[in-house]
């Protein structure tokens, strides 16, 4: 069945992703604040680095609004409060959200969509489902990390890579100031977990 985009539910779930996505960058934005004020700054940097992937998901999803420039639309949805005090308490309730978005909303919007005819919709649906699936499983394995007490520490000698500066330590624990930079534990993060180890 094919429907104008201007009477479809797909422009209402563009519109519900889309703030959405806009209230998860600002939720982990301020997490990534919290997680440096407790001197974790790894974590800063996964929920920082995160909050920009939103930033680009809400834009794919407004750019698809086009059509409907100028117009206001009513929607309704259910968004998390998500006021924790502690870092872990926003790790796991940021990868329930994630994975939220990924088992059910956005396949929901794919589904949608397609049987509203905007196969192009659809596919940005899934394709971004996928992601969010990714999204939930790094928060969830720094949050097992910090649950167990091995953020910085490991079973066997591992690569540690400083955030700040880019050195390479060899150890079971990442040290707790840069040989280097002389920046704090907290810049540390497991080579293998690293934004663009090598291969």
């Amino acid at each position: 069945m094919s429907i104008a985009f201007e009477e479809s539910q797909t422009r209402v779930n563009l519109l519900r992703a889309f703030a959405g996505e806009s209230q998860a960058r600002n939720r982990y934005t301020f997490a990534a604040g919290l997680a440096k004020k407790n001197n974790l700054q790894v974590i800063q940097g996964v929920f920082a680095f995160t909050a920009e992937q939103e930033r680009a998901h809400a834009k794919v999803f407004y750019d698809r609004l086009q059509p409907v420039t100028g117009q206001n639309i009513q929607i309704e949805g259910s968004y998390p409060v998500e006021l924790w005090p502690d870092v872990l308490s926003h790790l796991r309730a940021a990868q329930h959200n994630e994975f939220q978005e990924w088992s059910h909303d956005y396949k929901e919007f794919a589904k949608t969509a397609k049987t509203e005819g905007f196969e192009e919709i659809s596919h940005i649906f899934s394709q971004i489902s996928e992601v969010e699936h990714t999204h939930g499983e790094r928060f969830g394995q720094f949050a097992d990390l910090l649950e167990q007490g091995k953020l910085f520490v490991s079973d066997v000698e591992v690569q540690w890579m400083c955030l700040n500066c880019g050195q390479i330590v060899h150890s079971a624990i990442a040290p707790k100031v840069c040989p280097v930079c002389r920046h704090p534990q907290g810049y540390f993060i497991r080579w293998e977990l690293a934004p663009f180890a090598s291969l």
